[in-house]
């Protein structure tokens, strides 16, 4: 039996089933892990003791006859910004490469209550900056479906541990695609819940108003059963709220909004065959299709490059070289410290958008671009709110572009932060979106985008089920 191309449900009946035990499940990933993570690189490190003493915990519950939960034994990766207690977490980062987190973040806390078997830390863009794993200190994921190409970022390693058999479901963080974005050049099933539906406590902040922890999952089912173990109300985060939507979908004919701003010149012509396709194959299935207008869709890459910027250089004020993480050990004052470690400690992309952000805010400079991007801002929901009052949910590409090649855009990072163009309006207007593959080019998987209204991933699991294809 191939125990490493299982689905969670697929896993866990077979624990229960007692056709191969939780040790020998997290042992087969493992050694995936010490096979393929050379050429792929999707995990900067193991947690094997940990994994194997988490598989025999449900071993032994299996053994008394108990039942367990849905995640228990279940192999899985953490994404590098999400804090696993006395494990290390470098968010991918110079400055953090000796960082052992003190505590474990809400959702580790939560998917260990369940029992799930961790492996170990995934690979990422230096904190969750960038669209392709290529800005990572530590070295280039690679994605499993041709290793010449990138997997997407920033959650790359976390997509490719999923999409190469590494580990059966993954945790990634999305500020502004990157969960979905990997998950489309993957082939697997990404979602960017609701913003607040799960806690940020424990994960690394990047844009605090826009940051969500969700799953990376090889199929829709699976990271519908991740997301119902992560979400809830948490009192150590308190943009989190206790809201899950109502549940009970199946079988129930839906209104289905396509925006025009979705489907542009630049867009892929084979990525827009293909969910045009879908779409069409959606409307046979006896659900309405209805073209819909996002008109301030043309502002959000603008829009999103301010605010998360802004956001991201006042968070990253905390990485100082005096408190933890990388010190400039040859500084001569105070001063000289600041600006040895950061220079030292922070990749050139953080640096960009550190002083972006620094800009912005400065004196002369705050009113003209932070104070009316979220004004612009406040429009994107707005436009979203409207549409969902006509539509139960909205489908468009998750991205315009298939996977392109290691090194292509990283001297060009306009094209590289368009890559996220149809991914950030949904963080920016805080509504949950999952993508999904459906479909393939050559040997490039194609995904699409279902966006929901607040707290409706209910709705948009039983839309996206009715879409994906295994790949």
């Amino acid at each position: 039996m191939d125990i490493i191309n299982l689905t969670i449900k697929e896993a866990h009946e077979g624990l229960e089933a007692k056709k191969f035990s939780a040790i020998e499940l997290a042992t087969a990933h493992l050694e995936k892990i010490e096979k393929d993570n050379k050429t792929i690189f999707a995990f900067l490190r193991t947690t094997e003791d940990m994994a194997l003493a988490q598989a025999n915990a449900v071993d032994e519950e299996i053994a008394k006859g108990r039942n367990i939960p849905a995640l228990a034994g279940i192999p899985c990766a953490i994404k590098d910004n999400i804090l696993i207690d006395g494990v290390k977490c470098t968010s991918s980062s110079k400055i953090l490469e000796n960082y052992a987190a003190p505590y474990d973040a809400t959702v580790v806390r939560k998917l260990k209550e369940q029992g799930a078997v961790i492996l170990g830390k995934t690979n990422m863009d230096e904190f969750a900056m960038g669209s392709s794993t290529e800005n990572s200190a530590f070295g280039v994921t690679r994605n499993p479906r041709d290793t010449e190409r990138v997997p997407g970022g920033s959650s790359g390693g976390s997509a490719a541990a999923v999409a190469s058999g590494m580990a059966v479901f993954a945790l990634g963080s999305d500020t502004g695609g990157s969960i979905r974005q990997p998950a489309f050049f993957c082939g697997v099933a990404g979602l960017k819940p609701t913003y607040g539906a799960v806690s940020r406590y424990g994960l690394m902040a990047f844009a605090s108003s826009l940051d969500q922890i969700g799953p990376l999952a090889k199929t829709v089912e699976d990271a519908r059963a991740v997301f119902s173990a992560i979400a809830g109300r948490d009192p150590l985060d308190s943009t989190s709220v206790d809201a899950r939507g109502a549940d009970g979908f199946a079988g129930k004919k839906f209104t289905i909004g396509i925006p025009k701003e979705y489907f542009i010149a630049g867009t892929d012509p084979e990525i827009e065959k293909i969910v045009r396709g879908k779409i069409a194959q959606y409307e046979r299935m006896g659900h309405t299709i209805e073209e819909i207008s996002l008109p301030h869709t043309e502002y959000a890459l603008g829009c999103y490059y301010i605010i998360a910027t802004s956001e991201a250089s006042a968070n990253l004020a905390r990485f100082d070289g005096i408190r933890y993480g990388y010190s400039a050990k040859d500084a001569k004052n105070l001063l000289d410290i600041y600006l040895k470690s950061r220079g030292d400690g922070f990749g050139p992309e953080v640096r960009r958008r550190i002083m972006l952000g620094t800009y912005v805010l400065s004196s002369g400079y705050y009113d003209a671009y932070y104070l009316r991007a979220q004004k612009v801002r406040t429009l994107i929901k707005r436009d979203f709110d409207t549409a969902f009052k006509k539509v139960d949910a909205i489908v468009t590409p998750t991205s315009p572009s298939l996977a392109f090649k290691i090194g292509e855009k990283m001297d060009d990072p306009l094209q590289m932060y368009l890559s996220d163009i149809f991914t950030i309006s949904v963080n920016l207007a805080g509504v949950p979106a999952i993508s999904v593959p459906c479909g393939i080019v050559g040997k490039l998987p194609v995904g699409l985008q279902v966006i929901g209204r607040p707290f409706e991933e209910a709705k948009i699991f039983e839309i996206a089920s009715a879409l994906e294809e295994r790949i």
